[in-house]
């Protein structure tokens, strides 16, 4: 991989970018030369997307900072290729270098407002209030400007991160500029991988203006604290490709545990989700009156028939299913019902590595999340959406105000690996690394989409034994295939034709 290409994973906190900025400034790099390249880059990109010949009246929304000159920079381009284009002001007081440049604007007779209602006949904005790094709450008429322009239906570019947005947490501060496309500068900031912030982001897309690798490496630790999980870094990760001479056993045993006669298709579909992961062999331990579905559905594994009770589900595991030393790991869950109190507590003392999903989740909670596991020495892999999380971790209060902490804060108190469900999949280990999938698709919130997932996580991890990458690194594998999986099926069948069965034809569709 080359040294630039490494940086198009890198996540970065508001502090890490003023901090690399900084090294570039003592280096010797001017300001006023960085803020030049990277408007011009915008300016060039903006005018791509929205050329001269469809969209010729353009504001642009300055604000006293960098972002500001940028936007100020960005103005004077489109002006001299032909734009009609109008500022907007709300405040006159500007730091000395965009006042420099609204000078210049003023100049060529580019005309600037201090009423956002001035606007509202362009066919496009640019917003340029407020960069990264903003903790303050947009207030008074500025924030009603911002509510009078999120009306408007009129497409939006913000420059960097849209203006009113936490830059590390995606928080709304107070309001928030709506961007229709969200062009952002040198390296990724968390915000664009928080799930609060993505009504605001639009489309997103990188601009990179040539930050220096050696002053990212010199600012950000290694391994890299923050980190997405894209397709080149996938195909790494992956066991692939398999020996010459090898055998089903060479290639991961997974033992899954889950259903019940009420939730028997769920077992069905962790199952078919472990069978899309390649898993050499399969054991499944479910419910006796569920055998013969799930042999005629999953007629490669070994389906283990456990005692039940009277509601159907998994009373207790017969030796085959607690001789935890023949397998290599042990999924649990999907389907269990809450009558599998004994069954987590037991699947709690393998020596081997397992994953907890839905009502083993449920019952970890119930049986205290960090006390059951603190004992345990194998990893522990958690994948919980939020509202499981919140059960598992009360102590860590609104988790949905910055998902990536609430992660990163959940495997340290456990040891665990934890995988936080929603719109950005959030991947965090019990060292502080965070692994996040950046892309993935609302067809994905259906019933049993979860299900396929814990199958898909458990199967890979499985095979693992050939390969022998960090845990951490094949779950969040696993997680950025079953939404690349997701993404493909969509695409051909519309977000609403994505069941879960026909999720678990697409997986491997992906390499």
């Amino acid at each position: 991989m080359q040294p630039r290409q490494e940086l198009d994973s890198v996540v970065v906190t508001a502090e890490q970018m003023a901090n690399i900025e900084q090294r570039l400034f003592a280096a010797g790099m001017p300001v006023a030369a960085l803020m030049e390249k990277a408007a011009l880059m915008m300016s060039h990109r903006i005018q791509q997307l929205y050329p001269l010949k469809t969209t010729s009246k353009v504001g642009v929304l300055v604000g006293p900072g960098h972002n500001g000159g940028d936007a100020l920079v960005i103005a004077r381009e489109l002006h001299l290729q032909g734009y009609e284009v109008s500022l907007y002001r709300p405040l006159e007081k500007l730091k000395p270098l965009p006042q420099q440049h609204a000078n210049y604007a003023k100049s060529l007779g580019i005309p600037y407002y201090d009423d956002v209602e001035s606007l509202c006949t362009c066919q496009l904005i640019i917003d340029g209030l407020f960069g990264f790094g903003l903790t303050r709450s947009l207030s008074g008429n500025l924030a009603m400007d911002v509510d009078r322009l999120n009306e408007w239906p009129i497409p939006v570019v913000s420059i960097d991160i849209p203006s009113g947005l936490h830059t590390d947490t995606g928080e709304v501060l107070g309001t928030a500029v709506k961007a229709t496309h969200s062009l952002c500068l040198g390296l990724w900031k968390a915000a664009y991988f928080q799930d609060q912030a993505l009504a605001y982001l639009g489309e997103i897309e990188k601009i990179d203006f040539g930050v220096s690798v050696r002053e990212v490496w010199s600012t950000i630790s290694q391994p890299v604290p923050i980190e997405l999980l894209t397709k080149t870094l996938a195909l790494e990760f992956l066991p692939l490709p398999r020996p010459q001479v090898t055998h089903k056993y060479q290639q991961g045993h997974l033992l899954l545990i889950c259903g019940s006669r009420r939730y028997a298709g769920g077992t069905i579909l962790t199952g078919l989700g472990a069978q899309g992961s390649g898993v050499g062999m399969l054991s499944v331990a479910v419910p006796e009156s569920l055998k013969p579905l799930l042999v005629s559905q999953i007629p490669d594994g070994l389906i283990i028939d456990c005692p039940e009770s009277e509601k159907g589900a998994v009373a207790s595991l017969p030796p085959l299913a607690t001789d935890f030393d023949s397998y290599d790991i042990i999924a649990c869950g999907p389907g269990l019902t809450r009558e599998g109190t004994e069954v987590v507590a037991k699947v709690l003392e393998a020596e081997c590595p397992i994953v907890l999903d839905a009502d083993a989740l449920n019952i970890l909670a119930q049986l205290g999340t960090v006390k059951s596991l603190e004992k345990r020495q194998a990893t522990t892999v958690l994948t919980p959406h939020l509202g499981e999380f919140k059960r598992l971790f009360p102590d860590i209060r609104h988790p949905e105000k910055d998902r990536i902490s609430a992660a990163k804060t959940a495997a340290h108190q456990t040891g665990a690996i934890i995988l936080l469900k929603g719109a950005r999949t959030i991947i965090a280990n019990p060292q502080g690394k965070i692994w996040i999938i950046p892309q993935s698709t609302p067809a994905l919130a259906r019933g049993g989409s979860g299900d396929v997932l814990t199958g898909l996580i458990g199967g890979l991890l499985a095979q693992n034994i050939l390969v022998n990458h960090p845990l951490d690194t094949m779950v969040a594998t696993a997680a950025w295939w079953h939404a690349q999986a997701g993404i493909l099926a969509a695409q051909e069948r519309t977000e609403l034709g994505v069941n879960a069965g026909t999720l678990c034809q697409y997986l491997h569709r992906i390499f």
